[in-house]
Order: C-alpha cells, then structure tokens, then sequence
C-alpha cells in the first residue's frame, strides 16, 4: 500500500447512525449540555448528483451536526433508498459509520484509494463542496469520508 494516501491525517468528523435523529440529538444534547442544533436533509439527487456504488440514487438523509471543538460529529438518518447509510444501518445497526477528512484534490485522491484497493461506495454534492465515501473496512475496520470545499475567490 502507498504511504500518506489522503495528504492529511487530521479528523474532521465522526459520522454515527441513527434509527431516530431527533430522540438521539437531543440525548447526545442533554449528554454534553449543549444546545440541540436541529437537523437537516441533504439535497434531492438533481442537486446532491448522489452516486451510490456507480448508480444514481435517489437517497437522501436527515443530518444533525454538533460542533465539538475541533470535530464534528454528525448524526445521520437515512432514507429507504439505496445508499452506503441504509446498508450498513441495516447490517450493522446504529452506531459509528464513518471518518471524514478535508482533502483537496478528490478526484486524484478517490483515484489514488482505488488503486490501493479501496473503492469509491458514494459520492455526491452539497453546497460548496462534495463529499465521497470510501471502502476502507478490510484495512481501517471503518469507512473513510472524503470532504472537499470549493476554493473561495
């Protein structure tokens, strides 16, 4: 395996999935003393360009993010449709799901990854950037987030 695969090694984000994001963001709220930050959903495939292993999918999640100093942790309920959220909820039941990065340079990054034997499950759009899920279960025992801002002018 190549060395320095992403060109960081900082975490950005711990993403767990849920059953229910309202009841769990408001106990991880009560947890930490926090204010409940509410959720969201992503954006329609039209918008989102939701690519789920090599298909478009009309999948669609609630997230809740909760800023904890230098991380993030986001909760995330998905939808029925197919996507790297349902299937692993749906084997796995809820809990962790995912590490993400700030890269730059995704396509080459998600190139790179491929090569080293870790494929590409899902990608997509949000505003100001993209993000894309990366099957890294064999050797991290975890899936890798890639997230990638647009530069600002």
């Amino acid at each position: 395996m190549e060395k320095n695969l992403l060109g960081t090694n900082v975490i950005t984000q711990i993403g767990i999935l849920v059953h229910d994001i309202e009841k769990t963001s408001q106990a991880y709220a009560d947890f930490f003393g926090v204010e409940n930050p509410g959720w969201a959903i992503t954006g329609a495939v039209d918008v989102a360009e939701t690519e789920y292993r090599g298909e478009r999918s009309e999948a669609r999640a609630k997230l809740a993010f909760f800023k904890m100093g230098s991380l993030q942790l986001e909760l995330i309920e998905p939808d029925e449709h197919p996507s790297t959220w349902r299937e692993y909820l749906d084997e796995h039941g809820e809990g962790p799901h995912h590490i993400a990065f700030r890269i730059e340079g995704m396509k080459e990054i998600v190139m790179k990854l491929d090569r080293n034997q870790m494929p590409l499950l899902q990608k997509g759009e949000y505003t100001g950037g993209r993000y894309a899920y990366i099957d890294t279960l064999e050797p991290l025992k975890i899936i890798v987030e890639l997230l990638e801002n647009d530069k600002k002018s």
